[in-house]
């Protein structure tokens, strides 16, 4: 089951704003195939729903679990229904 798609809501926290969160989530994820978005939310986390194979999802949390100028303490994951959607942006 690899290559199912799948989507997730998922709201992190931590060193998650003014550090490029954003700006790197939306280049990662297009790299690898993604869809969905990411946006700032007032109290101080990133909110992103992503869609694609669950390998590059975990890819593209690595990736950015590992910058230098971010750090993830904790996540919240849902998984939700796969919607039409072929691009990555910020909102």
């Amino acid at each position: 089951m690899a290559d199912t798609v799948v989507r997730k809501h998922i709201i992190f926290y931590g060193r998650v704003q003014d550090v490029g969160f954003r700006y790197f989530s939306v280049y990662k994820a297009r790299l690898l195939g993604l869809a969905g978005w990411v946006k700032n939310l007032d109290d101080g986390s990133v909110e992103m729903e992503v869609q694609g194979k669950e390998a590059e999802i975990d890819t593209l949390i690595q990736f950015l679990d590992g910058h230098r100028w971010i750090r993830i303490d904790a996540m919240d994951v849902e998984n939700i229904a796969v919607i039409p959607d072929h691009d990555f942006v910020e909102r």
